[in-house]
Formats: C-alpha cells, sequence, structure tokens
C-alpha cells in the first residue's frame, strides 16, 4: 500500500521538508500523519482526505451528503461519537452508514456493530464536517438549558446559529490577521507568554518579556474578543462552542523562520474568555550547561553529581525558573551513545538526539508512575522525570536511584534545602533521602543588563555592608551597573536572562543533621556552614560581574534578603 506522504509528494501537494517536519512534529505531539499535516498547514485538510481515500480504497463523503438533522440512534452514547470523531450519516435498510476520521481503525466498526446489533458501513470523512455534524447532535442534547444563556448574549440565536456565527468571525481576514500579528509581536518581542484577557473596560492585551509582564498600548477591539478567542481555540483544536470550561490545546507553526509550539489555555471569566498561550521558540534554544549561567565553582560541583553513576540529583525553583531547561543541558552534556537516556515527561519540550523521550498521556493512564515502571526494564542508566508530583513517583524515583541508576528530576521548592523536607512530606523516609539523593540544584532567573545603555552607580559604604556586597566587591571598588532603558531594549534596561544557583550536595554532615529531623531552616544553616552559596549571593556575584542590577537580584530573592530600595544605596 503506498504511503500518504509518497502519494502527496507524487500529487505536488507538499515537499521533502515538509514531510520532514510533520514527521517530526508527529513525534512531538502524537496524532495521525495526515492530522499533524493539516495542523501544520502544509495541506489541506480535502488533499488528505482524497490522498487517504485512495490508499485506504474507502470513498470520502462529500459535503453534501451529511444529514441536515442529527441521526438519532439507541443504543449509541455521545461520548462515543465524539471521543471516536465519528457521526451516523444514513441509513440504508438494517446497515447504518457512519462518517469517520479513522475509518480503518478495526476496533471502531467493531464497536458500532456490537452497540446497534445491525451492520456498519464505514466512509471517510472530513474531521471539520464530522465535527459540525457531531455539534449537531450536541445541540439537541443541549438545547433546552442553553437557549436562554445564548439567547440572553446573542439576540436569540440558536445553537446551531451561535457556532456558525463564532466560526465565521473566526475564519474572517481581520481576525485572522490580527492573530497572527499578536504571534509574530511576540517571537519580535523575545516573549515567552501572550495574555489576551478581557475585562469591564475592554481587551487587555501582554506580554510575558524576559519574565516580567508589559501591556501593549494597542490593545485589539473589545468587540473582537470573542472572534480573538475563537480563531485561536480553531487553531488548537478546542470546542469553539464551549466557552463555561477551561480548555487547553496546542499549535505548532513556523514564524518568520521560527519553529514556534504555543501551548494555549483558556478559562471562563466574568466578562469573556482570557486566553495564555506559552511560546516555545526551538531555534533560541540553548542546550549547554555553560549557557546556563552557572558560576565557575557552582558548574564544577554540578558537574560532578551528574558524573556520579546513581542517585538522584533534583532541580527546584518556581513555575518559569527554567528546571527543566537546565535539565535537558545537563542530558546533552552526557554521552547518549554509551549511556541509555530516557525521560518521561509532560510535555515533551526539546528533542535530545540518541535519546528515547516519554510523552505521559494522563488520558489513557500513562502517568509518570506507570511510565518509571516501564522504564526499569529498558534497561536505562539514566532517567529524567519531569516533575516529582506524588508520593509513588518519588518513591520509584528513590528506589530507582538505589537500584543503580541517575535519576535527575524537579520539585516545585523555593530553596535548595526545602527540596529535602518536600520528599519528607511525600512520604520518603529520611534513611532513603540519604541513601539516594547527591544534590539538590536551587534556580531562578534574573533579567541580564542591556549592553548598550546600563550605566554605572557608586554605592555608600553602608549599602554595600547591608546588602552584604562587601565579600564579592574588588578590594576598594564600590562601582555595579544599574537599568535605564532604551531602544535596543524596548526601555526596560534588561535584555535576555541568566541563571542564579544555589547548590545544595548531600556529605556525611548534612546527612547526620537530615537524620536528627532538621527542618528546611536548619539544613539550609547547615548547608551554609559547609560553604554553600545561596542564590542571592550568586546573584550578588552577577551584579558585581556587570550582568545584573541589584533591583532584579532583590526582586527575585527577595524572600532571602533585607528588603528595601536600592535608590537608597546610591551615593
Amino acid at each position: 500500500m503506498t504511503r500518504l506522504g509518497e502519494l502527496l509528494l507524487e500529487q505536488g501537494k507538499l515537499s521533502e521538508r515538509d514531510v520532514e517536519r510533520a514527521l517530526l512534529a508527529q513525534r512531538e505531539m502524537g496524532g495521525l500523519f495526515g492530522q499533524v499535516l493539516v495542523r501544520l498547514g502544509v495541506v489541506s485538510e480535502q488533499d488528505v482526505a482524497q490522498a487517504l481515500s485512495r490508499q485506504l480504497d474507502i470513498p470520502l463523503l462529500p459535503s453534501s451528503d451529511y444529514p441536515a438533522e442529527a441521526l438519532r440512534l439507541e443504543g449509541l452514547a455521545q461520548d462515543f461519537l465524539v471521543n471516536n470523531s465519528v457521526v451516523p450519516v444514513a441509513i440504508h435498510g438494517e446497515t447504518v452508514c457512519f462518517a469517520a476520521t479513522v475509518p480503518q481503525e478495526p476496533f471502531l466498526g467493531k464497536a458500532l456493530r456490537m452497540a446497534l446489533d445491525r451492520p456498519v458501513e464505514l466512509v471517510l470523512g472530513l474531521e471539520s464536517e464530522i465535527g459540525r455534524a457531531l455539534d449537531l447532535h450536541l445541540q439537541t442534547d443541549a438545547a433546552g438549558d442553553d437557549e436562554d444563556e445564548l439567547g440572553d448574549q446573542f439576540g436569540g440565536q440558536s445553537d446551531d446559529e451561535f457556532i456558525e456565527h463564532l466560526r465565521d468571525l473566526a475564519s474572517e481576514a481581520p481576525v485572522i490577521r490580527l492573530v497572527n500579528q499578536v504571534i509574530h509581536r511576540a517571537v519580535d518581542m523575545g516573549a515567552s507568554d501572550i495574555h489576551i484577557e478581557p475585562f469591564e473596560d475592554g481587551l487587555h492585551l501582554r506580554y510575558r518579556v524576559d519574565g516580567v509582564l508589559q501591556e501593549f498600548d494597542d490593545s485589539p477591539p473589545a468587540s473582537l474578543g470573542s472572534a480573538i478567542a475563537s480563531r485561536i481555540k480553531l487553531l488548537s483544536h478546542m470546542n469553539i462552542a464551549e466557552r463555561r470550561l477551561p480548555q487547553d490545546g496546542r499549535i505548532m507553526t513556523r514564524v518568520k523562520g521560527h519553529e514556534l509550539d504555543l501551548r494555549v489555555s483558556t478559562i471562563p471569566t466574568v466578562h469573556g474568555e482570557s486566553v495564555v498561550m506559552r511560546v516555545l521558540d526551538r531555534g533560541s534554544i540553548r542546550l549547554s550547561l555553560p549557557a546556563m549561567g552557572f558560576s565557575e565553582d557552582t558548574l564544577v560541583r554540578y558537574r560532578q553529581l551528574l558524573d556520579r553513576p546513581h542517585g538522584v540529583l533534583l532541580v527546584t525553583g518556581p513555575t518559569g525558573s527554567g528546571k527543566t531547561t537546565t535539565l535537558y543541558a545537563s542530558l546533552a552534556s552526557l554521552d547518549s551513545e554509551k549511556l541509555k537516556i530516557i525521560p518521561v515527561e509532560d510535555p515533551v519540550e526539546y528533542q535530545l538526539q540518541g535519546v528515547n523521550q516519554i510523552q505521559v498521556q494522563p488520558q489513557i493512564e500513562l502517568n509518570f508512575a506507570r511510565a518509571l515502571r516501564a522504564i526499569l526494564r529498558q534497561d536505562p542508566d539514566i532517567i529524567m522525570i519531569g516533575e516529582m508530583r506524588d508520593t509513588e513517583t518519588a518513591q520509584i524515583g528513590v528506589q530507582s536511584a538505589l537500584t543503580g541508576h541517575l535519576v535527575l528530576s524537579t520539585l516545585h521548592t523555593n530553596t535548595a534545602a526545602g527540596a529535602i523536607t518536600r520528599l519528607e512530606d511525600m512520604g520518603i523516609e529520611r534513611y532513603l533521602i540519604t541513601s539516594s539523593v547527591n544534590g539538590v540544584l536551587a534556580q531562578r532567573l534574573v533579567r541580564t543588563l542591556c549592553s548598550h545603555c546600563k550605566a554605572p552607580v557608586e554605592l555608600a559604604d553602608e549599602a554595600i555592608q547591608r546588602y552584604g556586597l562587601g565579600r564579592f566587591l574588588p578590594q576598594g571598588e564600590r562601582t555595579v551597573h544599574q537599568a535605564r532603558g532604551c531602544e535596543h531594549c524596548l526601555q526596560t534596561g534588561y535584555t535576555g536572562r541568566t541563571s542564579i544557583h544555589e547548590l545544595f550536595v548531600l556529605d556525611e554532615t548534612l546527612h547526620r543533621v537530615i537524620m536528627e529531623g532538621a527542618d528546611a531552616t536548619l539544613l539550609h544553616a547547615a548547608a551554609r556552614r559547609q560553604g554553600m552559596t545561596t542564590l542571592y549571593e550568586d546573584g550578588l556575584r552577577k551584579v558585581v560581574a556587570g550582568q545584573t542590577s541589584l533591583e532584579e537580584v532583590l526582586r527575585v530573592t527577595q524572600d532571602q534578603s533585607e528588603p528595601g530600595a536600592v535608590a537608597e544605596a546610591a551615593a
């Protein structure tokens, strides 16, 4: 049987490069090859369906053959139709004809025959047309509940008219152009997140650049809120008719030569749907440990932990602090040809050469714990767990370390020492922690000063003493740099970010402190006596080096340093 990609290549519908991109995207986000091609926008849904019809020798149902009203059948659950993207379209005598996006699935025909106890025929249908037919089924069921609500908002429109209205709005050229401009601007600004938020006074558009939200002055008109949300939901394959529940989706696209992966989240608010898109620019990823901002002494000790044959190595910090990127850079620094490395993640964010990466699939109960149990039968040397979220995952990770594997993972704690007490809270015994955990790296991201406009400032002796800079400044030196703002940095004074770190290495002294039941504060103090550099101190080293400002370090580590305005410190 001729493969779908080869058929489309023969017909001139796509190029070899398009096939490579689609295969890469398929490995990352799953799904059928034809569906991935359509999502990437390299070929139309109609072209894929026609090629698939020829490949499978299954007829493609024309749009005119779909029934105008929902075809009701006893014994057929609506959830089954939606989950399998299949819809009844006709009855010929005893035989029921169904349109399906995957009619070749043997389970599908068998399940339908068993449910109906009569013959069935499966034909190929376009995903969009089957979706519209399924909407008819769902609207018929929910019409009584929703008519009043929708009527109040849209002048008495029926559900069918409302959904078609949303689709029409989302397909209009101005809306498509506006959504594209929003995404393009995020690439130009180097934004990590796009926030589209409806408020009483209108629609607000904000971008998170270098970890700080910046509001864009030219926000879209409030009247386009529903259209913009619908457009984004269509692109990310969400249900545009559902506006009362949160939804999640994903958009794979290419903008100005950048391969973008957008993670989309919508939530209902009192003024409409709030949309947030997390932007992952695959072209800007630097998977190198020296590029992560490590101080030289911290990097040497961290590499020593990575070189150990077994044990648990944890990276901690809040959401968005670069934990996963550091873990990927750690894996990239290892020899994947001589080591069996298996990460299990949710989601898979970066592709690593020579590494078998596993995507968590909660809908089929492939969670971290279940994946880890399977991984241990794959003879791994190194296991990466995206996040230790529950007791079962933590226990399996610790057991894996005790049986000769190096386990890398992340935890959500504020300090490195806090990871030890977090493991205790998750039910891991102290003796297991001291036997398995090699070290904990706490991490934060600080903005780096713009090289075009950063300005020197001389600090008073009182300020140097107050902020603890004396240990890091050269003898007689009292000058650091602060942010000013120019056209190169969008008047922020900063461009890009670097990391500050706190490495907690477990040795015999700390083992004794842990076994004595010390809390995070006592553990932190004990590690300081052993020479650990704190996040705040590592930040001060980068202030003295001119990489960032004292204000920025105080902003990020204010829970560890004395608060106060740095303006008072200037001489």
